[in-house]
């Protein structure tokens, strides 16, 4: 997985998180940490927040902290509240004019789709606190 990517900061993040869950952490100490900026760390937990995966408190002691246990939330869960696609092929891409060009495209998103939601599937398997497990 790439270092950079929103999902290796996310399940980064929520590793961490799941060492304490009751502790309190701000972008600012989790941009340090991932090596990354506050504003890319509040965009992606941002989105774990609307999942109802985080929780976030504004203000001085504010912060983010893990809402479900780590028990609870699955690499799937992180990955579909992330609303991106590591295989999936994007459905936007125009109709080729050439019959042959068509049905190649329609077969390969056939397959493309199945390997996502096999991909989905297993992550499913595994929660955030097996991960934390060596």
């Amino acid at each position: 997985m790439k270092r950079n990517s929103r999902l290796s900061l996310a399940l980064h993040t929520l590793s961490h998180m799941a060492g304490d869950p009751t502790q309190i952490r701000t972008s600012a100490d989790i941009a340090d940490h991932a090596g990354t900026n506050p504003v890319v760390v509040r965009r992606v937990l941002g989105k774990l927040r609307e999942a109802g995966l985080l929780t976030s408190e504004k203000g001085h002691a504010g912060g983010w902290k893990l809402a479900a246990s780590p028990e609870k939330i699955t690499l799937a869960d992180v990955y579909l509240a992330l609303d991106e696609s590591l295989v999936a092929a994007p459905n936007d891409e125009p109709v080729p004019s050439c019959s042959l060009e068509h049905a190649l495209h329609e077969r390969v998103t056939g397959v493309l789709k199945d390997i996502e939601q096999s991909l989905i599937n297993r992550l499913g398997e595994t929660t955030i606190s097996e991960v934390c497990t060596p």
